[in-house]
């Protein structure tokens, strides 16, 4: 539980500090997918299920992108990276962030 609660607050401020801003710029598009990348690989190793990953992380995608269109982006990479078979943020974010 520890970990859980350490990984959601590490992610949150990560992406909390690249949302002030009132639009979204690509280098905050950019954070959010590696943070994104991030949180998969951490709550795969806690052995989340698909379905909690994917809500938990669409909640901080919805939170800190205000473009309707880099959220419906966002989510789609973030689908990928949950069905993605590897558990590795660095692996995750080549695929999915270049």
């Amino acid at each position: 539980m520890k970990k859980t609660l350490l990984a959601a607050v590490t992610i949150s401020v990560a992406a909390f500090a690249y949302a002030n801003t009132s639009s979204d710029s690509s280098a905050l598009v950019s954070q959010q997918c590696k943070i994104s990348a991030e949180a998969v690989s951490t709550l795969k190793g806690l052995q989340y299920g698909n379905t909690s990953i994917r809500k938990d992380v669409a909640n901080l995608i919805d939170r800190h992108l205000k473009t309707q269109e880099n959220r419906d982006v966002a989510h789609k990479k973030l689908n990928l990276m949950v069905d993605d078979k590897s558990t590795d943020a660095g692996a995750l974010e080549v695929k999915y962030c270049s």
